[in-house]
C-alpha cells in the first residue's frame, strides 16, 4: 500500500485518480542548459510525501538539491553543479567545483587533505565526486501496491599502470515515503592491492539549520581535529557568524553493534504554508565498514552548513592515514558494501 494524504491507497485506486503517476510523484531525467551546468544530467525524484531530490549521474551519482515540502534541507555550494570537465584535481582546486548538495562522495583513493603517497599526488577529497557514472539505469515501477523509484550505475577511478576501484551505486525511494536508501559496493577490479578511502559528505543547510536546531550524535570517542580546539557547542547551531573558522570534530569508534545514526532536530521548520512545524532528519549507516563520523561545523556567512560524514578514515589525507596504520586496503577482486539511509520525519523532534 502507498501511504499518501493521510490514508492508504492501492495501485489501482491511485491510477483511477491520475493521468500518470508524475502528477503526484515520480522520477524524471533533466539536463542543465547554461553556464557551468550546461550538459549536466540530473535525475529528479519526488516521493509525493514531501521529499524531493536530484541524483547527478554526471557527478558520481551524488545528490544535489533536496527539499521537504518545497523547503530546502541541504546546502548548495556557490559554484553550482559544474560539469566535470571543469574539475581540476590538483591541491585544493576541488573546492572550486564541489557542488555541495545533500551528498558529495569523497574518495575512492583519497579523503581529506591533498597528499603525496608512494610518489603520487592526490588532491583534496579525491576524484569520485567529479567522475561521471556509466551504465546508468533510471526506473519507476510498481511492485504490487508499492511504487519504487531507482537510480543506479557505476563509477570507475583508475589510470594506466594505476589502481582500479569501481563504485556500483543504487539509490532508491518509494512513493509515499520520505526516505532515501543508498546501497554502494566498492570493488578492486585491478590486479594489485589498492588503498581505499571513502567518506559520505552529507551537507545540511538553512532553514533546517537555524538557532533552534539540535543534533543528536551516536555514542563515540569525540575529539577535535586540531589539538588546541575546544569541543564546545558541537551539538547546537547558530545564526551566521562573520569570520567563523571551520571546526572539524571526529566521532571515532562508534559504539554500535549494528547501525549508527545521527539526528538533526528543528521544532520550528518553516512549512510552505508559513507555519512552523517540528521536523527531524535522521541519517543512519552500517558502522562496521564506516566506523567514524566526521562533523564539519561551518555556520559562517554564505558557507552556512553542517557536514555529517560517515567514513572509513579521517580527513588528514592518505599519507597520514598510512602512517597511522589505519589505511584500508582491498585485495584484487575484494569488495566492501556500504548501506546508508536518510529519513525525514515531520512532526518529530523529541530526542
Amino acid at each position: 500500500m502507498v501511504r499518501l494524504y493521510n490514508r492508504d491507497w492501492t495501485r489501482r485506486e491511485i491510477e483511477e485518480r491520475v493521468g500518470r503517476i508524475d502528477q503526484i510523484g515520480g522520477i524524471q531525467r533533466v539536463r542543465g542548459a547554461e553556464g557551468v551546468e550546461d550538459g549536466v544530467e540530473l535525475v529528479r525524484i519526488r516521493t509525493g510525501a514531501g521529499l524531493s531530490f536530484d541524483v547527478i549521474p554526471s557527478r558520481g551519482l551524488d545528490i544535489g538539491m533536496s527539499e521537504y515540502g518545497g523547503v530546502p534541507i541541504g546546502w548548495l555550494a556557490p559554484g553550482g553543479v559544474a560539469h566535470p570537465a571543469y574539475y581540476d584535481a590538483q591541491g585544493e582546486e576541488w573546492l572550486r567545483t564541489a557542488a555541495g548538495g545533500l551528498l558529495m562522495t569523497c574518495g575512492l583513493m583519497n579523503v581529506g587533505n591533498p597528499s603525496v603517497d608512494g610518489g603520487l599526488s592526490y588532491g583534496l577529497h579525491g576524484r569520485v565526486h567529479h567522475l561521471p557514472a556509466r551504465h546508468v539505469g533510471v526506473e519507476g515501477s510498481w511492485a504490487g501496491d508499492e511504487y519504487e523509484m531507482t537510480v543506479k550505475g557505476t563509477v570507475d577511478e583508475t589510470s594506466i599502470f594505476g589502481d582500479h576501484l569501481r563504485l556500483t551505486r543504487e539509490i532508491r525511494s518509494r512513493l509515499g515515503e520520505n526516505v532515501i536508501r543508498i546501497r554502494d559496493k566498492v570493488e578492486n577490479v585491478g590486479f594489485t592491492r589498492a588503498a581505499h578511502m571513502l567518506l559520505y559528505h552529507f551537507n545540511f543547510g538553512f532553514p533546517l539549520m537555524d538557532e533552534h536546531t539540535r543534533i543528536d550524535f551516536p555514542e563515540a570517542a569525540l575529539s577535535p581535529r586540531e589539538a588546541d580546539m575546544q569541543v564546545d557547542g558541537y551539538d547546537r547551531w547558530q545564526s551566521p557568524e562573520k569570520g567563523y573558522d571551520e571546526r572539524v570534530y571526529y566521532h571515532r569508534n562508534i559504539r554500535s553493534a549494528d547501525r549508527a545514526s545521527v539526528r538533526i532536530r528543528n521544532d520550528r521548520f518553516p512549512a510552505s504554508s508559513g507555519a512552523a512545524l517540528p521536523i527531524s532528519v535522521e541519517l543512519s549507516w552500517d558502522a562496521a565498514n564506516l566506523p567514524n563520523l566526521i562533523q564539519w561545523k561551518m555556520p559562517g556567512q554564505g558557507t552556512h552548513v553542517l557536514g555529517l560524514e560517515p567514513a572509513n578514515c579521517v580527513v588528514e589525507g592518505r599519507a597520514a592515514e598510512r602512517e597511522r596504520g589505519t589505511l584500508v586496503f582491498l585485495e584484487p577482486g575484494e569488495s566492501r558494501q556500504y548501506e546508508l539511509e536518510l529519513q525525514v520525519n515531520p512532526g518529530v523532534t523529541a530526542p
